[in-house]
């Protein structure tokens, strides 16, 4: 049985840049001191506000799933997108690294001002250019390789 090009895309591709960017955040933060649990909940933030870090478990599981459906989201526009405009596809490393650019600005200057995140998203030169790198390295480029990689016909044959 196949599974469809959109779920492999999404799925593939959702994972890798969930999995890639949610180890960055944790490793990143552990070296200045901030536990993995604090991590997930300030994910979840964007929900609860400053509640979210008097939740426990709870709330680090609800950041856990929203990161990966925020990924799976981002995994879902690039699929549809590349249907639109097939070049993203085949152009696959240059839309991956553009779009993560895009994905870092979205997020910075639209989500998260927009949500309940507790607190005042700062740009300093070196985390801009850590996180933009993130977005377009780990994020974008795992999407849009995913999308490439299931947008190919399968191998006739049995």
């Amino acid at each position: 049985m196949r599974r469809s090009p959109a779920a492999s895309a999404i799925l593939v591709g959702g994972s890798i840049a969930g999995v890639l960017d949610i180890t960055y955040a944790i490793v990143f933060s552990a070296v200045r001191g901030f536990p993995p649990l604090r991590v997930l909940q300030s994910v979840a933030g964007g929900l609860l506000g400053a509640k979210t870090f008097e939740g426990g478990l709870p709330t680090a599981a609800l950041g856990l799933f929203l990161h990966f459906l925020i990924a799976f989201t981002w995994a879902s526009i690039f699929f549809a997108a590349s249907r639109l405009m097939p070049s993203l596809a085949r152009h696959a490393v240059w839309a991956g690294v553009l779009y993560g650019a895009v994905i870092y600005l979205v997020m910075y200057l639209v989500v998260l001002p927009l949500s309940a995140y507790p607190r005042k998203v700062t740009f300093t030169p070196f985390l801009v250019a850590v996180n933009l790198s993130v977005h377009m390295f780990l994020i974008g480029l795992s999407i849009s390789l995913a999308v490439r990689r299931a947008s190919r016909p399968l191998p006739s044959g049995g």
